[in-house]
Order: structure tokens, then C-alpha cells, then sequence
């Protein structure tokens, strides 16, 4: 992960704000660099004017439960299974769905 390309993906989302896959490269960006909380804040930005299939849910989940949010890490994952059935993703839905089981068990 180079300082650089997160330098250059925030210069880019400047000039364009509204462009989601500017933010969704943004949050990978941060999450490589452990900046866990600009990453959830970019991927909620993302997922509230995009209609993800359920990776980025799934991304915001990993997230949140690295940082021991539990709560909002299970709601991340359950929206990511529904998103993930609702595009024609069902084994992505089955991963969300085995670590919702195991975190329950």
C-alpha cells in the first residue's frame, strides 16, 4: 500500500465527491493502511449511494469486527447476505452466513 495512491485517490474524490468507485477504492486503500475507521466511514458513504452486490457489506463487517463492533458488524454481514441473494451471489451470501453462525455458536 503506497501513501501515495491514498494521497491520490482523495485529490481524485475532491474533484469528483459523487463518484462511489472512487470511494470504494478509497476504503480498500484505508483498510490496507489499518485505517479502519476511515475505511468503515468511506464504505458507509459508498454503500448509501450504491447498490452493492454484498462485497463491500461483507468488507464494512470484517471492518467492524476488527474493531470489536460487534453489533454493527453482524448487521453488515446480514445486509450483505440479503444483497448478495438479491444479485445472484449465493455462495458470497453462504461465506456471510457461516460467519454469522460461527459468531453465534
Amino acid at each position: 500500500m503506497s501513501p501515495d495512491r491514498v494521497a491520490a485517490l482523495e485529490r481524485m474524490l475532491q474533484s469528483r465527491p459523487d463518484d462511489p468507485r472512487l470511494r470504494f477504492g478509497l476504503a480498500l486503500e484505508y483498510a490496507n493502511a489499518g485505517r479502519r475507521e476511515d475505511a468503515a466511514r468511506e464504505l458507509r458513504v459508498y454503500l448509501a449511494v450504491s447498490e452493492d452486490e454484498g462485497n463491500a457489506w461483507g468488507r464494512l463487517g470484517t471492518l467492524l469486527r476488527e474493531m470489536g463492533r460487534d453489533a454493527e458488524a453482524r448487521e453488515a454481514y446480514r445486509r450483505g447476505v440479503e444483497a448478495a441473494y438479491r444479485h445472484g451471489h449465493p455462495t458470497m451470501a453462504e461465506e456471510f452466513e457461516a460467519i454469522l453462525d460461527g459468531w453465534e455458536s
